[in-house]
């Protein structure tokens, strides 16, 4: 079809059909925000899923392998000859050392995670748009009719 004939389409629809289309094209506007949201975020989910995993394994590790590693580590090099107080403090600083490497892990990974600006934009851009739009004044007419609502 030529654009004349769109047009002259365009001007024989109904209210009813003009309405239906242009709620069609408002649903599929917000689906198409959806998906581009969905897609943008996907990335940022899975490197908030590592991070994530990466401090909880950080937190086992703290509370619950610390305790017994850290008597066993200590007594092994207290066998070795050093005094029972400072092999405790090697093995406490090394369970440090290593929950330390550990949160700055997961703290790399959540300082990449990005908000989803071609989402913002696009509907920034959206709302501008729509804003922008007037209603068509109607022609007061003598003949004109108020509809009656129900209220149920």
């Amino acid at each position: 079809m030529s654009s004349v004939d769109q047009g002259a389409q365009g001007a024989e629809r109904t209210l009813g059909q003009l309405v239906a289309s242009a709620t069609a094209e408002m649903s599929a506007l917000v689906h198409d925000e959806i998906a581009l949201a969905k897609a943008e975020i996907r990335q940022d989910v899975k490197r908030v899923g590592i991070g994530g995993g990466a401090l909880a394994i950080a937190g086992v590790f703290g509370l619950f392998a610390l305790p017994v590693l850290s008597f066993a580590a200590a007594y092994g090099i207290h066998n070795l000859g050093l005094g029972l107080a400072w092999s405790f403090l090697i093995v406490g600083a090394a369970f440090l050392v290593v929950a330390a490497v550990l949160a700055l892990l997961a703290v790399a990974k959540f300082k990449k995670v990005r908000p989803p600006e071609r989402t913002i934009a696009s509907v920034k851009e959206t709302a501008a748009v729509v804003g922008t739009v007037k209603p068509h004044p109607r022609p007061l007419s003598d003949k004109a009719v108020g509809v009656a609502r129900s209220s149920s």
